[in-house]
């Protein structure tokens, strides 16, 4: 997977956000002196290709008020992991969620981040995950965050 000198420009030009305007992708445009179709085709390009995994919101939760904020850690039957992953992932309460291979002393192979006010409000959003999981889940447990450690993701550098 090769980045010419333009789809490196983009890179570096939206790695830090877009712009809060109804029209981002022109303002890009703009600054590259590109056409918005330009910048917008190049972008679906690198995303079919792979280069770019996503483009999404990346939310302050503490900034919103969601202060009680946890990693979820579960032990599901791996013959069912798959499906009811999609389910905890899909729930409004879960900002993201995914399987990872067991480690030695690590049972646990589905994760689901869990954002709330409290705790209390946390740990019945847990409640919910568990009684979607049933017996497919053995075990439990939840790591609280107490601070924001990475909100970017992978950087480049501009280029010309």
């Amino acid at each position: 997977m090769t980045l010419d000198a333009v789809d490196r420009r983009i890179i570096a030009a939206t790695q830090s956000g877009l712009s809060l305007s109804p029209q981002p992708y022109a303002v890009v445009a703009a600054q590259l002196k590109l056409t918005e179709d330009e910048v917008i085709a190049r972008m679906q390009d690198m995303q079919a290709r792979g280069i770019i995994r996503r483009i999404a919101l990346a939310p302050n939760h503490y900034a919103l008020g969601m202060v009680a904020n946890g990693m979820s850690v579960w032990d599901v039957d791996n013959t069912r992991a798959g499906d009811l992953g999609e389910k905890i992932g899909a729930l409004p309460f879960v900002s993201h969620s995914y399987l990872r291979p067991r480690a030695e002393g690590w049972p646990y192979n589905l994760f689901a981040m869990i954002h709330g006010s409290t705790r209390d409000e946390v740990e019945e959003k847990r409640q919910v995950i568990a009684g979607i999981l049933g017996d497919a889940c053995r075990a439990n447990d939840i790591l609280y965050s107490t601070r924001i450690l990475k909100k970017t993701g992978m950087r480049i550098s501009g280029g010309t």
